[in-house]
């Protein structure tokens, strides 16, 4: 696998074979069982080179262990640097957020939260008063029924609960039938009368 950063440059064959030099600065930093097959190279400006290897560390999916050489004239390859580096689809911690600006997120959020437990509360409190005005009224209109000593107000054709115009009635069809027995007594002694003053004209 190659990645040349510079178009057209030819990497140092003596580079590409320095494969166990970079194998023994691996195994000073790494166990050798954490370092796998070769995985590709790339170029580096200035002609260096950086040869990859697989990683066997658990937790490290996509990574590389890299090693970059470089060589001069008229002396053997050296290592510059030894790292891990992540390859493409590798797994990879979040973007760092400095600690100030992660407060400043923090702060928003409990003030947003906040300001919205503060609207639950007022509805809560709108619909409380709605429920006090409504016991408020029914006390008021059971009062309304009551004296100030406490005794019942009696409504109008009302004596002691009753209902007068009820009582009204019940005489009206009392004496109603008193006039028609009244009636019928009268009827009865007109009629006395009458065979009384028969008898008396017979006898004369």
């Amino acid at each position: 696998m190659s990645d040349a950063s510079e178009p057209g440059a030819a990497p140092d064959s003596r580079l590409l074979e320095a494969h166990d030099l970079a194998l023994a600065a691996l195994r000073e930093v790494t166990p050798a069982e954490t370092i796998g097959e070769p995985a590709g190279y790339a170029v580096e400006e200035g002609g260096a080179v950086s040869l990859r290897f697989e990683t066997t560390l658990s937790g490290y999916p996509g990574w590389h262990w890299t090693v970059t050489l470089a060589v001069v004239e008229e002396a053997e390859p050296t290592v510059l640097e030894v790292e891990l580096l992540p390859g493409e689809g590798a797994l990879l911690a979040p973007e760092w957020v400095p600690w100030s600006v992660r407060l400043q997120e923090y702060k928003a959020a409990q003030a947003a939260a906040a300001e919205a437990s503060d609207d639950d509360a007022e509805g809560d409190d709108g619909d409380s008063d709605g429920e006090d005005f409504a016991d408020d009224h029914d006390e008021d209109a059971d009062e309304d029924d009551f004296d100030e000593d406490g005794s019942p107000i009696l409504h109008a054709g009302d004596v002691d609960g009753v209902d007068i115009d009820e009582l009204d009635d019940e005489d009206s069809d009392e004496d109603d039938e008193s006039d028609d027995d009244d009636d019928d007594e009268s009827d009865g002694d007109d009629d006395s009368d009458e065979d009384d003053d028969d008898e008396s004209d017979d006898d004369d």
